[in-house]
């Protein structure tokens, strides 16, 4: 890890107080795919930040290229948290997003996404797209453990530009498998329904 990712670690830290909450997972570095709730830019690296060190350096956030490549101090974040950006405007048939994803993860990184695609509005939950399924589909040796972040969209919020230091809390559940036969529209639901129970626990 380089300098700048130490203190992205700890700014995270510091501006969103986090706890992390493990509830019938473990951690581990064996590869998974963690899918959590998106309600602000700062998700990915704070999810990344809250995982423990030796997780966190075999771990890449999915982030939109477009929002990372906008300025060269954000590109040069991106970098330092060692994410794997996705161009969401130019998606070519034989470079598709989850293609890239697949190929990027090889045999060693886990990955963490946003099943939402864009960033929530509101407190809802937004339906989840079918990214995740064809990761699931593609490589159904991983495991997808669902994440339940809560009041990093407080943090900055839409339109902000500097952070408000508060408290956020961070579950991670129990890892779900796609099972053999299960249509998109049910998995959906169900990976869905894991991330939103992990707001009661």
């Amino acid at each position: 890890m380089t300098l700048t990712s130490h203190i992205i670690v700890l700014l995270a830290k510091m501006f969103s107080g986090f706890t992390v909450r493990w509830v019938d997972c473990q951690p581990d570095t064996c590869q998974r795919i963690y899918f959590a709730n998106h309600t602000s830019h700062l998700d990915a690296v704070v999810l990344w930040s809250a995982l423990p060190h030796e997780i966190r350096l075999l771990t890449r956030p999915v982030a939109a290229k477009d929002y990372w490549t906008g300025s060269w101090f954000k590109e040069h974040i991106a970098r330092s948290f060692n994410a794997l950006l996705i161009d969401r405007k130019e998606i070519k048939v034989h470079k598709s997003p989850i293609d890239i994803m697949i190929r990027q993860m090889g045999d060693l990184y886990s990955l963490i996404v946003f099943p939402e695609g864009s960033r929530s509005a509101g407190e809802e939950m937004s339906d989840f797209k079918s990214g995740l399924y064809y990761l699931g589909k593609k490589r159904p040796d991983l495991e997808l453990v669902p994440v339940y972040i809560e009041n990093v969209n407080r943090i900055l919020p839409r339109g902000e530009v500097l952070p408000v230091p508060l408290l956020s809390c961070i579950t991670i559940g129990a890892p779900i498998f796609l099972e053999t036969g299960e249509p998109k529209a049910d998995f959906l639901r169900r990976a869905r329904q894991a991330v939103l129970q992990l707001k009661e626990v």
